[in-house]
């Protein structure tokens, strides 16, 4: 019994912890404007990666690639 109250406060603390880094990393974004954009939760991946799992992230290089040839 003891190691399942354990096991569940160690995942209930981890779901914390993960809120309260979201929470400050986003303040931390917000008052440092200059580093760049919050990166968005809801997306895919980084388009500099070349993840290409969005449309306008697949199209972004190839279109910087005949900029630049």
């Amino acid at each position: 019994m003891t190691t399942y109250l354990v096991a569940i406060g160690f995942i209930f603390s981890l779901a914390l912890g993960g809120i309260l880094i979201d929470r400050v990393y986003r303040r931390f974004a917000a008052k440092n404007p200059q580093l760049g954009p919050f990166r968005d939760p809801g997306k895919c991946g980084c388009c500099s990666a070349g993840s290409g799992c969005d449309s306008t992230c697949s199209a972004e290089p190839a279109a910087s690639a005949i900029k630049h040839h």
